[in-house]
């Protein structure tokens, strides 16, 4: 026996630790199965707390989990006589969904994870461990026309075969009676699908899993055709790498937009040589039309791609002009689809955009809700591109038929599971650019918005401090720490185009970056005169006007929010460069607001002061100088700056950072040209 659970309150047996460990490394192999894809379970004798007697459990990977990371919290725990005595009450294939609710009937101890449909398979089959995966091998046997005759050859009587059945009970039925009538079998393919595998301890299980997978590589190697896809075609010819990502900033804000029309959403780019390998295929659009197989497949990538259908070479004008035609072409065939399918109990369409665009010569554009989301969804078209790929070398790629997909797309249970999902944070979906983020004021900016959900692109003048604190803030899908300098147009360019290639756009942007120098109108030289308005005027003018490009392509809106100084509206002491920049970014507010509206950008400002905790600024010598002009010592500036208020209060980084939040986390969308002030009180820079 093993330890207690806090999760299950009861010794939960050693089979489980290995069902765990055999499952990381199984969900560790995008080969073997794919994010969130596949399952696997482990059944033992544990003693029932509630009667004292041994009784036969099951513990398999719950609803939503990930094989990769699984926990013990991720899997669901169910008495085996309870699951199996179901085969008395199911009533048939027409009944699926009510089985996954009489689940929650057979589930042992407290905690743990829904179980998912797949859960029957696990159970009905008479073998201590089973492994139900989504390799590519597999699912391209899966998939091929001839399937079963293949997989005869290949395996003989080692491997069993089951035609494509929805996922649920009756697949678990089927796949049950299959390894009792072959007792000697390591597994089975699922057509449509992908594999099952089992054995009698966990080390056999996965040795049988990976035999099966590794035995359908070797095939498909030896045995397929050379060029499934047909020759590759010059007019699709990958471009170079440094032409493929300029193209590639140049379509995504519209691409972007064009995923977003139904639901706001965020981008992922891939140029891979899977990719660019099977876009340069002759036959790559004809594949590629027949859409994925795989449920886990085609819930994330929609049961087809969108495909752009000119040279590689086109000029970026004509490729987005096909690609708007092809958009329209692409929202009237998914209604189609949905029309053609969907019941009075179907749940409403969820979008008719693509989540995956194909363009040859460049890449793949894969979206989602957010970043992570995009990412996988373009992994499992790689995979499918694999399958596809795989089954033609072969055979013919032959997915299971739209009236299915549809079944399984539209299906109540995956309606409930969208419904389970927590609810998505403010800003969600949406891509944040902030300068001057390493430190500060922008630093406690990042940290901010990210926690409310944006996607963060820290841009510094720092890279080394704009990668440590994208880094702070999580994984490349949640923040990328970008070089700019905001006085070089060009250098501003690059770090836009980066933010576009990370996240597919950009929607928010935070002016920020700044310095200061404390001087007296004669003490004052034309060099700092020149390198504050060009850090603070000209650069925040430069910013605006690359985000500016991005948002109209995206025709998405967005905000834009100065973070400007009580400065612009106070005439403070030996204070005539840096006053004069902030009055500068304090009026560009105003005619950006006044010029932007009518592409839905707000323009906003936050007037701080006396922000000394954390500051650059400050520890570069403008505490300094600061707090000679006011005769008190450096380290007591922030205090004096609090007791000048009429708060009595001292202003942190975090207060700008909430005031950005507020402005852009939604509640004040009908603000637009206004500033405000986040200074404690300061009387003489009152707004009028």
């Amino acid at each position: 026996m093993g330890r207690l659970m806090s999760e299950f309150s009861y010794d939960v047996p050693s089979a489980v630790q290995d069902l765990l460990e055999r499952s990381h490394r199984l969900g560790a192999d995008p080969t073997v199965t794919n994010y969130a894809g596949g399952n696997a379970s482990a059944k033992a004798r544990v003693v029932d707390p509630a009667s004292g007697v041994d009784i036969d459990v099951m513990w398999v990977k719950g609803s939503g989990g990930d094989l990769g990371t699984l926990q013990f919290g991720g899997l669901a725990a169910l008495r085996l006589d309870a699951l199996r005595a179901l085969t008395h009450v199911y009533r048939g294939p027409d009944f699926e969904d009510e089985m996954v609710a009489a689940f929650d009937f057979c589930l042992f101890g407290k905690g743990g994870a829904a179980p998912s449909i797949d859960t029957a398979m696990h159970g009905l089959v008479g073998c201590a461990h089973v492994d139900h995966l989504h390799p590519d091998s597999g699912i391209a046997l899966a998939t091929a026309a001839d399937g079963e005759a293949l997989t005869r050859t290949i395996f003989g009587d080692q491997v069993a075969w089951t035609p494509w059945r929805r996922p649920g009970f009756q697949l678990g039925l089927d796949i049950a009676a299959l390894r009792e009538a072959n007792p000697d079998s390591l597994g089975v393919i699922l057509g449509g699908h992908g594999i099952t595998a089992w054995g009698d301890t966990s080390e056999e299980c996965e040795r049988n899993a990976l035999f099966i997978i590794r035995t359908a590589e070797a095939y498909i190697a030896e045995h397929g055709r050379r060029e499934p896809l047909g020759p590759k075609v010059a007019r699709f010819a990958r471009l170079s790498e440094e032409a493929r990502r300029a193209k590639a900033v140049a379509l995504f804000p519209t691409l972007r937009g064009m995923a977003s029309v139904d639901r706001p959403q965020v981008g992922h780019f891939f140029d891979t040589d899977t990719v660019l390998s099977f876009l340069e295929a002759q036959r790559h659009a004809e594949v590629a039309a027949r859409g994925s197989s795989c449920p886990d497949h085609f819930l994330r990538t929609k049961v087809r791609p969108m495909v752009l259908d000119v040279a590689s070479d086109a000029p970026v004008e004509e490729m987005i002009t096909r690609l708007g035609e092809l958009h329209q072409e692409y929202r009237a065939a998914y209604r189609a689809y949905y029309d053609a399918y969907a019941t009075a109990d179907s749940p409403p369409m969820r979008g008719a955009d693509p989540a995956i665009v194909l363009v040859p010569g460049v890449g793949m554009f894969s979206f989602g809700k957010d970043a992570q989301t995009a990412r996988v969804a373009g992994e499992f078209f790689i995979n499918a591109i694999n399958v596809m790929t795989g089954a033609e070398a072969i055979s013919t790629y032959a997915p299971i038929e739209e009236s299915e997909k549809f079944r399984i797309e539209y299906w109540q249970l995956e309606e409930e599971k969208l419904r389970r999902m927590p609810k998505g944070k403010p800003l969600a979906s949406r891509v944040a650019f902030v300068t001057g983020a390493g430190s500060g004021i922008g630093a406690a900016t990042a940290r901010r918005l990210a926690a409310e959900g944006a996607h963060v692109v820290v841009a510094d003048l720092d890279v080394e401090s704009a990668v440590a604190m994208a880094r702070e803030l999580g994984s490349r899908d949640v923040a990328r720490g970008v070089a700019i300098d905001v006085s070089s147009k060009d250098a501003v360019q690059r770090a836009v185009d980066e933010a576009v290639l990370a996240f597919g756009g950009v929607d928010i942007v935070v002016n920020n970056a700044g310095l200061s120098i404390s001087k007296s109108l004669l003490e004052t030289t034309e060099r700092d005169w020149d390198l504050q308005h060009d850090v603070m005027a000209k650069g925040s003018f430069l910013c605006a006007q690359a985000t500016v490009r991005v948002m109209k392509e995206q025709r998405m809106g967005g905000d834009i929010v100065y973070i400007v100084s009580k400065n612009a509206v106070f005439a403070g002491p030996n204070n005539v460069a840096y006053g004069s920049a902030k009055a500068d970014q304090a009026h560009q507010v105003r005619l950006l607001a006044a010029e932007l509206g009518e592409l839905g950008i707000r323009v906003n400002g936050v007037n701080p002061d006396g922000v000394v905790r954390g500051s650059k600024i400050f520890a570069g010598g403008w505490g300094a100088q600061r707090a000679a002009v006011y005769g008190v010592k450096e380290e007591e500036l922030g205090a004096y700056y609090a007791g000048r208020t009429l708060l009595k209060r001292e202003v942190l980084p975090e207060s700008i950072a909430s005031a950005v939040f507020a402005l852009v986390g939604g509640d004040l969308a009908l603000t637009t040209g206004s500033h405000i002030p986040v200074d404690s009180g300061v009387a003489a820079a009152f707004l009028r």
